[in-house]
C-alpha cells in the first residue's frame, strides 16, 4: 500500500517529527511513499483538535489516519477525542504531543482508545504506533455498490427470511444492542455530513448488521447507516447481495426497478466470503458487543475489508461447528452464525455484554 501526508506537517516541530518517524517506519515495513496524495491508499492527515476538518477523499477506498497535536488528557480520553475522530472522518485518530515527553492516544471508530507505551527510544515508539496503523495499511477496502435493477417480482416484498430479519432486529434493539451514540448530522457541519453521505452512503452510526442466505449464491443483508432496530423495506433497508465483482471492486445487489436502495452494510464482503466457504451457515448477526469464552480474530482489521473476512473465515475453519457458533472480532464485536435468526437469538439471550474488551 502507498501512503502520503496531507499538509501541513511543517506547522510545528512535533508534527515534523511525526512525519519523519512515520515515514521511516512505513518504509521499514515495506510501504511506498505515493507520488501524490491522490495516488495514496492511506493518508496521514493533520487535524486541528479545536476545528477538526476532514481530508476530502477523492476515492472511497482510502484510509485516513488523523494526526492531532494537543495537550495530555486526564480522565476519560475517549470522550474528549472521539468527536475529533468523527468530525475529521478518520479511520484512526492519533491524538499526540511531545510534552512532558512524547505520548499518544490511538482512537478507533469502534470506540477503542489506546495509550501508546512510554518508550524513549524513537524507533520502538513508532513501531508501537505502527501496530495500530498496520491493519489499515495492509487491508483492501470494499465499500462500493453496483445496483442491478432486476429483483424478481416474487421477491419484491421479501420472503419468510426477510420477515425473520425484521423481527430479529427488533429483539436486538430491545436488548439495547444497536447503539446510536453519535448522531452524525448533529456533530458534523452540513458540508462534512454531505461529504460523508457521498463517500460512504451513510447518515448515522448504528453499529451491527444482519444477513441471511437466500440460496446457494445470494443472501439478504441489512443496509448501512440505518436504525438497525427498525429494518423495514426490501430494496431499501434489506438488500439482496448477489456477489462480489473484482473488476469493479464492488458488491453487486439485485434491487427492484424504481426503488431507492441504500448501500448495503460495509461488512457485506465479509459475509459473502463466509457464505461461500460455509454453505451450512444460514444466517449471521453481527453486533458491537461481547460474549465471554469465545474464540477471536487475532488482528482488528477494519470493517469492509477482504482481510477482515479472511480472519473471520480462519476462526470459523477451526470451529467444530461453524454453522452454530459465536466468534469474536478483536476490539470490535461478535458475529454469531446459525441456521436462522430465531436459533441465533436463542443462543445469544442472557449471554451478551455490551462492553467489548479492548486489547
Amino acid at each position: 500500500m502507498q501512503f502520503a501526508f496531507n499538509e501541513p506537517f511543517d506547522s510545528s516541530p512535533w508534527l515534523q517529527q511525526m512525519r519523519e518517524g512515520l515515514t521511516a517506519t512505513m518504509q521499514h515495513y515495506g510501504h511506498l511513499m505515493a507520488a501524490s496524495v491522490d495516488a495514496a491508499q492511506l493518508v496521514f492527515h493533520v487535524v486541528n483538535p479545536n476545528r477538526p476538518r476532514p481530508f476530502r477523499r477523492q476515492s472511497k477506498a482510502v484510509f485516513v489516519v488523523g494526526i492531532a497535536e494537543g495537550e495530555p488528557i486526564g480522565d476519560n480520553p475517549l470522550a474528549s477525542t472521539y468527536p475529533i475522530l468523527l468530525r475529521s472522518l478518520s479511520n484512526l485518530l492519533i491524538y499526540c504531543g511531545a510534552h512532558p515527553q512524547q505520548w499518544a492516544y490511538l482512537i478507533t471508530p469502534e470506540l477503542g482508545c489506546y495509550a501508546a507505551p512510554e518508550l524513549t527510544q524513537q524507533t520502538q515508539w513508532f513501531d508501537a504506533l505502527y501496530t495500530r496503523i498496520a491493519p489499515l495499511a495492509t487491508s483492501h477496502l470494499v465499500i462500493e455498490n453496483h445496483f442491478d435493477w432486476d429483483l424478481p417480482d416474487d421477491l419484491a416484498d421479501g420472503t419468510v427470511v426477510t420477515d425473520q430479519m425484521r423481527a430479529a432486529s427488533r429483539v436486538l434493539d430491545a436488548w439495547h444492542l444497536f447503539p446510536t451514540p453519535y448522531p452524525l448530522q448533529h456533530i458534523l457541519p452540513p458540508e462534512d455530513y454531505r461529504h460523508l453521505q457521498r463517500v460512504f452512503g451513510i447518515g448515522g452510526i448504528s453499529y451491527g448488521n444482519l444477513s441471511a442466505r437466500h440460496d446457494a449464491t445470494r443472501f439478504w443483508m441489512s443496509a448501512s447507516g440505518i436504525d438497525k432496530g427498525q429494518i423495514g423495506i426490501v430494496s431499501r433497508d434489506i438488500l439482496l447481495v448477489t456477489g462480489y465483482d473484482p473488476v469493479l471492486n464492488a458488491m453487486r445487489l439485485s434491487v427492484r426497478p424504481g426503488s431507492h436502495p441504500l448501500r448495503v452494510s460495509v461488512d457485506a464482503v465479509e459475509h459473502w466470503g463466509i457464505y461461500r466457504s460455509h454453505p451450512e451457515i444460514g444466517a449471521m448477526i453481527h453486533i458491537h458487543a461481547w460474549v465471554d469464552g469465545i474464540p477471536s480474530t487475532a488482528v482488528n482489521y477494519p470493517c469492509g475489508t477482504v482481510e477482515m473476512g479472511q480472519a473471520m473465515a480462519d476462526v470459523l475453519d477451526q470451529d467444530p461447528h461453524p454453522e452454530r457458533t459465536i466468534i469474536g472480532l478483536r476490539n470490535h464485536g461478535i458475529t454469531a452464525t446459525g441456521p436462522d435468526f430465531p436459533d441465533i437469538l436463542s443462543r445469544l439471550e442472557n449471554r451478551v455484554r455490551t462492553q467489548v474488551p479492548m486489547q
